[in-house]
């Protein structure tokens, strides 16, 4: 259950004011706790029984108490055991009225509609404590991820004769399926889930800290079916398949609210479809945990509290530039700062910031945004990406007048930033007066802390880094073997390593004489900057990163 589903209800039966609210969810979400256990701590309940019950009496459903229910078999072979630990659902009783299920999240209609469409039954929720529902689940269902082969069994049977795509893509084996794929890809971290259609195979691959991997793929004629599924799960029209079409999917995977992005592409042989995983309790958000070394930490700290000037974050895509900004915003979230930001989508609802998304389609570009901001009396500004000359001469003249700047930037290192800015067609002594500094960032995947071993580089692998055995002195190297933790690939996790540019007087002195990158690059090294390939090296001697890694992103 998401504490804001769980504040809302409160608030609106009056059982605690908007303040409270707020202090109220945002302690169960920065620090992780159970929002049950939160209102216990503020007392707004002296048992957890009483929150039950007020939940049954908001969703008008009968209140149990599990703590010795004993149900019929026959009963809990109403629900397979996949879809029970899929939705966090078990079966009570079945009589006139339809199946009565208790949910681990019961204020997620979503979960009751799922299952309609997954048994073809009606479903009667009911309220019970959510361990006492939890237990249940795996007493009689076993606590393992449903199997995909128990599904394609089914999914032969998804299909009836003339029936329309809408009724195919709402099918129970398919509507089984895809909410199988999703919960398998989030519970191994997946950033991305890829739906591919080939000639002869419909290929489903996801994206793990990077990295690619194929699941087992279902049968090519279900291709049309699975794609419909997922279009009416994230709202979009599912008779258009000419066009690229966006969406979005809120949905709850294993009792934890998961945000997706959803694209539809028009290829040869029918949509592929990416989803974009935005699971923010998989993302930490505070920049103490990025990894920085102490001193650009220190660095950006001090940066971001300041009245005016422009910070920029620059790398691929994938990089973790967003992340990075976000952890700086809510850094200086404080109840005395106005924070505008301007992002093409808003991946991730930050409380307390006023947040506008762009959109192209109605004229809304980062630049009339931006040209708007200044009008709303804000103290810091983020506008998720410089991409013309109109928005990077605003955000220099919000600079001027007062406004810190933060933004992003697609260039390979950090002094391709103030060229990229040059090229665009901002005069070089404006650059100079209001940039404050440059991170460069990547993003590398770590060594598995369960199959980390040492091994001796090759002297081609060390000439790569330009390296001599002599230089290594007694520093070692780690590799991952592969094991069951990480998918036998050796890695699991990332981590940043970064440049900063710190933009002094000898560099505003280059800037303003239009110098190249290349000589900005090399002035900043010899006042002490720490390079990617040096942070790279450093993540290598810590043990968490390989220099296969290192040797790939810089």
């Amino acid at each position: 259950m998401t504490p804001q589903n769980v504040v809302e209800m409160l608030e609106n039966r009056g059982v605690i004011d908007k303040g409270l609210a707020y202090d109220i969810e945002q302690d169960a979400v920065q620090n992780g706790k159970d929002i049950v256990q939160v209102l216990l701590d503020y007392s707004i309940y002296t048992n957890e029984d009483e929150f039950w019950a007020q939940v049954a009496d908001e969703l008008g459903a009968d209140h149990f108490d599990l703590t010795s229910f004993e149900p019929p078999p026959s009963v809990v072979a109403l629900i397979p055991a996949g879809m029970a630990r899929l939705y966090g659902a078990f079966p009570i009783t079945l009589d006139g009225q339809g199946l009565h299920v208790a949910f681990t999240d019961p204020l997620n209609p979503q979960l009751v509609e799922d299952l309609r469409f997954g048994l073809e039954k009606t479903i009667v929720p009911v309220v019970a404590r959510r361990s006492q529902v939890q237990t249940l689940i795996e007493k009689h269902y076993g606590s393992g991820a449903p199997s995909i082969e128990e599904i394609f069994g089914q999914l032969g049977k998804g299909g009836k004769e003339g029936a329309s795509v809408e009724a195919e893509a709402n099918s129970a084996p398919i509507v089984k399926f895809v909410d199988l794929v999703m919960h398998q890809a989030i519970k191994e971290r997946a950033s991305d889930i890829h739906f591919e259609p080939f000639e002869r195979e419909f290929k489903i691959r996801y994206r793990v800290d990077g990295a690619l991997y194929e699941m087992a793929p279902p049968p090519v004629h279900l291709a049309t079916s699975i794609i419909s599924r997922i279009k009416v799960m994230a709202n979009m029209n599912i008779a258009e398949r000419r066009i690229p079409q966006d969406g979005r999917i809120m949905t709850t995977v294993g009792g934890k609210p998961v945000d997706m992005r959803v694209n539809s592409l028009p290829t040869q042989h029918g949509e592929s479809v990416v989803l974009r995983v935005l699971d923010r309790s998989s993302v930490n958000l505070d920049l103490e945990v990025l990894g920085m070394q102490p001193f650009l930490f220190d660095y950006i700290v001090e940066t971001i509290h300041k009245p005016n000037g422009i910070f920029i974050v620059t790398g691929p895509t994938g990089a973790g530039k967003t992340t990075t900004l976000y952890a700086c915003l809510r850094r200086i979230n404080t109840i005395d700062c106005k924070l505008l930001t301007a992002e093409d989508p808003v991946e991730y609802e930050l409380d307390g910031i006023m947040q506008v998304p762009i959109n192209e389609a109605v004229g809304l570009t980062f630049a009339k945004a931006l040209r708007s901001f200044l009008r709303q009396d804000p103290d810091r500004i983020m506008v998720g990406e410089m991409r013309d000359l109109e928005t990077a001469q605003i955000a220099i003249q919000a600079s001027l007048t007062g406004h810190l700047v933060l933004s992003t930037l697609h260039t390979n290192d950090s002094a391709g930033a103030v060229t990229r800015l040059v090229d665009m067609g901002v005069e070089p002594f404006l650059v100079s007066a209001t940039l404050e500094g440059v991170l460069a960032q990547r993003l590398l995947r770590t060594i598995c802390k369960s199959c980390r071993s040492p091994y001796e580089p090759s002297l081609h692998i060390l000439n790569q880094l330009n390296l001599s055995p002599e230089d290594l002195g007694g520093k070692h190297f780690y590799t991952g073997s592969g094991c069951s933790s990480c998918g036998s690939s050796g890695y699991k996790g990332r981590k940043g390593i970064y440049e900063l540019l710190d933009v002094t007087d000898p560099i505003r002195e280059l800037i303003t004489g239009r110098a190249p990158s290349i000589v900005l690059r090399q002035k900043a090294i010899e006042l002490g900057m720490v390079t990617l390939r040096e942070d790279g090296l450093r993540s290598i001697y810590d043990g968490d990163t390989t220099i296969e890694e290192v040797l790939k992103y810089t």
